[in-house]
């Protein structure tokens, strides 16, 4: 694994915690079916209600850590369509691919980090405590990537949920 800049102990447990939550989201997503992977909860709880699927979900996170590693930390711009990440459709397979190049980047980011450093390029309106350096940064997508697993993990729960069969009713 690629190391911070830093040889601050601090830096590598959260890259190593960041790393752990976005790959047990990446597992999430090449667990489910085809089908499941796309389905969000709408359609088992509330067809006027839309939510994300798990697809969605990880084609967002990919575009949280390299928006704030690379855009934010570094000052070297990453197109992202945020809102397109909340209704991109694709196959599982093709998220996994996108999650695997997101990761390989990102490392490459945390690499040239210094994370003691102001980041180079925060967006205008953010002036959160954790905006200081870098490593805060970090500590916003650690967050994000763990607010988003979880999403993940219940629309996962729901989507794949089987009703127990019901014994066939006693003739009359």
């Amino acid at each position: 694994m690629r190391t911070p800049t830093s040889t601050d102990l601090r830096d590598e447990i959260l890259l190593r915690f960041i790393l752990q939550k976005f790959d047990q989201l990446v597992t999430l997503v090449g667990s489910l079916e085809e089908a499941d992977a796309g389905r969000d909860l709408g359609e088992h709880t509330d067809p006027e209600v839309s939510t994300n699927s798990a697809v969605q979900l990880l084609v967002h996170v990919c575009g949280v850590m390299r928006r704030w590693s690379s855009s934010v930390n570094l000052g070297v711009p990453v197109p992202r369509d945020r809102d397109g990440e909340f209704t991109t459709q694709m196959p599982a397979a093709q998220a996994l691919e996108l999650a695997a190049r997101a990761r390989e980047a990102f490392l490459d980011d945390i690499a040239a980090t210094d994370w003691s450093a102001a980041p180079a390029a925060l967006p205008a309106g953010r002036d959160e405590q954790w905006t200081v350096t870098c490593h805060g940064v970090l500590l916003h997508v650690f967050e994000e990537i763990c607010q988003h697993l979880g999403h993940a993990e219940i629309t996962r729960d729901v989507v794949t949920a089987r009703r127990p069969s019901l014994p066939p009713e006693p003739a009359r």
